[in-house]
């Protein structure tokens, strides 16, 4: 089975070490260098269908870089494209639900399934609107957050409510749902405008047993100040 390692401490890398005869597959553009061994194709991965969802579900190209170790063995650097930090999971005892733009590359054993989800998640989370990805199989799995990660443990009892933009992807045993926090005078729908124009106030409440991964930053937020800086 291919290696995955991080490798660096800012901005790093994503190593991954294949025999001969293993590959995987990674988002378009991640690839940053290859030994001559291996071959870099540019894939549809699934079904017309399944890569028509998952464009929508995550915002993934339609198209996937598949490496492989066709003349021998040899070591590939990855990278995503946002600068943060990068994890690897093991995907099998544990499945996953990934946020928009959180997979970075899988080895060939892990499957990327899209489902529908809530029409109150589909409305306001940052993941997906009405699809959503969630791995399947068996295998390692790369996934990237904006900024620095932390690994947050849900236990029952212990419910852990999450601003969505910072989510970067969680245990798919847990329950989620959609929530506002309270922002004063307004109610409800004073509530919802306001997280609507503002982006603020809309959060991810995960209930039951299992591990969800934050990013430090927002991207969105980050786009908007970058935006107005250049006005």
């Amino acid at each position: 089975m291919p290696v995955f390692s991080i490798t660096g401490e800012i901005d790093p890398f994503l190593h991954v070490a294949l025999a001969r005869g293993e590959k995987i597959y990674c988002e378009s553009d991640a690839m940053v260098m290859m030994e001559a061994t291996l071959d870099l194709k540019g894939k549809m991965t699934g079904c017309v269908g399944s890569a028509i969802m998952r464009r929508f579900a995550n915002g993934e190209s339609f198209f996937q870089q598949h490496i492989e170790a066709v003349r021998g063995a040899g070591d590939c650097l990855l990278a995503p494209t946002l600068p943060g930090a990068m994890r690897v999971l093991e995907v099998g005892a544990s499945q996953y639900m990934l946020s928009d733009g959180a997979f970075v590359a899988a080895s060939a054993g892990v499957e990327l399934k899209v489902r529908t989800q809530s029409l109150g998640n589909a409305l306001f989370a940052q993941s997906g609107g009405f699809f959503i990805t969630e791995t399947a199989g068996g295998g390692q799995l790369a996934v990237s957050g904006f900024g620095a990660i932390s690994e947050l443990e849900v236990t029952p009892g212990k419910d852990v409510v999450i601003d969505n933009s910072h989510v970067v992807c969680w245990d798919s045993k847990l329950r989620y749902e959609i929530s506002m926090t309270k922002g004063g005078a307004g109610g409800f729908l004073g509530n919802l405008v306001n997280s609507q124009t503002s982006g603020e106030g809309v959060v991810l409440k995960f209930t039951g047993q299992g591990k969800v991964l934050v990013c430090s930053r927002n991207r969105d937020a980050f786009l908007g100040w970058a935006q107005g800086k250049r006005s």
